[in-house]
């Protein structure tokens, strides 16, 4: 089957590409897939389901936002029956635009924590990545033990981070109101502020590399950016690794914030069948590992894990909170981080 990739999703979404309705339609043996997952290491995923069950995949990739925009335009009419995005956040922007539907599934509820899952079976979390606290040991000897001290003064100058409409930090900040409150929330953001070392900007990466470099001591990323460095065939990656600490943020309390990977059956979809058999399978303890071992994921089913940086790193108490909030309580978020200063 034809797979249709991020290069086409321009012209797609200016209406110079549709896909025909003999190929999106016509077969039971096909699913349509609609991806932000950019990972090399996914093909594995998708050559692996169709090998099991028979069934093609045709596959769109390209931004979160514009998949989503790509679906609100198309409607009833889309040949989507997938969604898959990077962030509880965008999953929440999809579930408002109306374009998932519930499914039931015992395979699912079984083996995705509830935490992890749309409380109306819209979508499911499939692989997690935690968003720790990174320290050049050089220049803080005492490190932050919480996202809550990064807003410590003693921290003055020291913290680089990403821009306020990242949406990681968007994540990060819904999960702060959750647990605090709007107002402690937004001292929270104005304290970590007067902290900054210069303003966001960059990516996680860059994160990692300024305290590494000295620029900064103290920065906030996704483990699996830290582990890509460590895993890294690149000499001077490896060395960016290596000069930082990691610190597992709030395990006195309630446990570090947590992210998800996730997908959902499109409110028309096509192919239903096939579509709750790919999440299914993407439950699977073969999809679980692809997960861990392709991208550093943590998979979401317990007893999967067989990627040795990962399983170096500890086993840290998460956050129980249901990750759902993040996306409820995004727009707070982004006018919190406004209000602060926070760009």
């Amino acid at each position: 089957m034809k797979r249709l990739t991020h290069h086409l999703l321009a012209a797609a979404a200016a209406g110079a590409l549709t896909v025909p309705a003999s190929a999106a339609f016509a077969q039971d043996d096909v699913l349509n897939i609609y991806s932000a997952r950019h990972y090399q290491t996914d093909e594995a995923l998708y050559e692996d389901f169709t090998k099991e069950t028979g069934i093609q995949i045709n596959r769109i990739e390209g931004k979160d936002d514009a998949l989503i925009e790509r679906l609100r335009s198309e409607g009833a009419s889309s040949p989507a029956d997938v969604l898959i995005t990077v962030d509880a956040g965008r999953l929440w922007r999809a579930e408002e635009a109306g374009l998932f539907q519930s499914i039931e599934s015992d395979v699912l509820d079984e083996r995705i924590p509830e935490n992890l899952q749309h409380p109306e079976n819209k979508w499911f979390g499939f692989s997690t990545r935690a968003r720790v606290i990174y320290v050049n040991p050089e220049l803080v000897q005492d490190p932050p033990q919480t996202y809550e001290d990064l807003a410590d003064p003693k921290y003055d100058g020291l913290v680089c981070i990403r821009s306020s409409s990242n949406i990681y930090n968007l994540s990060l900040m819904a999960s702060m109101i959750e647990h605090h409150g709007e107002e402690a929330a937004q001292k929270w953001a104005e304290g970590v502020v007067s902290n900054f070392a210069r303003d966001p900007q960059g990516g996680d990466t860059d994160q990692i590399r300024a305290v590494a470099s000295g620029e900064c001591g103290i920065s906030v990323g996704n483990t699996y950016y830290f582990v890509r460095l460590l895993k890294s065939d690149d000499p001077a990656d490896r060395e960016v690794a290596e000069k930082v600490e990691l610190v597992w943020p709030n395990q006195d309390g309630r446990g570090v914030h947590v992210n998800v990977s996730g997908a959902g059956v499109v409110a028309n979809a096509p192919h239903k069948a096939a579509a709750v058999k790919f999440l299914e399978y993407l439950a699977s303890d073969s999809a679980q590992g692809y997960f861990a071992n392709g991208n550093n994921e943590y998979p979401v089913v317990d007893g999967v894990l067989e990627n040795p940086e990962l399983e170096a790193l500890g086993d840290p108490k998460i956050d129980p909170v249901n990750v759902s909030v993040y996306g409820e309580n995004q727009p707070l978020a982004q006018m919190v981080y406004d209000r602060a200063g926070w760009k």
